[in-house]
């Protein structure tokens, strides 16, 4: 083996045997999220650095977290940062989020979007994220629910849309992300922390017109209009139906 570490069991517990020291192959990757959220993680694994080996087909080079999280979702896993899969040393590259949240009943009425983690063997200082005295490093989010209508009875379906923000909760560009050196990260926690935005917005713009209590539809040219652009006329609006099958007038209310 090419690579400068070992994986070695100690009473029941992995580490990783650096020159004399030894330390966690594993750190703790967990989520703060609004309720009725879960998340998904597959964390990937590349050969480690100095390795020529590859693993036939790429197979178990992927760990997958929380894949079922409809029925079984655990808000903390445990990451190994380096396996042996097919005789080849590999080490974690990065962790591929999705955060999920349900708006329905129905197995479709749900909405997604991603987040990343990233692990290499060096970053530059304004790329690394900082762990407190407890061992705890925190990278934050905010998610929006985007709606529109579809479909012949103008059904709501909703779309997750979500992005990073600071500590302080102002928004940035691009999604939820972090980034880490693996010698940050034995024995650490790393935290995602996602806020939900206090309103909803149109998926599509000049479809829906904003009123005291709420959004009401533009009708368009008829019922049947599958677009059903405003155009400048705010005063023809349609009904529509909440994912509960309630027909309603305004949103989110439903009724005026």
């Amino acid at each position: 083996m090419n690579g400068v570490w070992q994986a070695a069991s100690l009473g029941g517990c992995i580490v990783l045997v650096v020159g004399c020291a030894s330390q966690p192959n594993t750190f703790t990757f967990t989520a703060d999220l609004p309720p009725g959220f879960a998340y998904q993680a597959i964390a990937v694994y590349v050969p480690a650095k100095g390795e020529t080996c590859t693993v036939p087909g790429g197979r178990n080079t992927e760990v997958g977290y929380n894949l079922k999280w409809r029925e079984s979702y655990v808000s903390t896993a445990e990451i190994a940062l380096y396996r042996t899969v097919s005789g080849c040393p590999l080490v974690i590259r990065r962790i591929e989020l999705e955060i999920n949240a349900s708006y329905g009943k129905t197995r479709g009425d749900f909405g997604g979007d991603s987040a990343n983690v990233a692990v290499r063997y060096e970053l530059e200082e304004q790329y690394q994220r900082t762990f407190s005295d407890s061992g705890e490093s925190m990278f934050f989010g905010e998610c929006q629910w985007w709606f529109r209508t579809a479909g012949a009875s103008r059904r709501i379906v909703k779309i997750l849309d979500c992005k990073k923000t600071n500590a302080q909760g102002e928004l940035g560009k691009g999604r939820p992300f972090s980034a880490y050196t693996l010698d940050q990260l034995p024995g650490k926690v790393v935290k995602m922390k996602i806020t939900l935005a206090k309103e909803e917005r149109p998926a599509i713009g000049d479809t829906w017109v904003k009123v005291p209590d709420g959004w009401k539809r533009c009708m368009g040219d008829n019922f049947e209009d599958q677009y059903a652009f405003c155009y400048g006329n705010y005063k023809d609006f349609s009904g529509f139906r909440m994912p509960d099958g309630r027909q309603c007038t305004i949103y989110p209310g439903c009724m005026e």
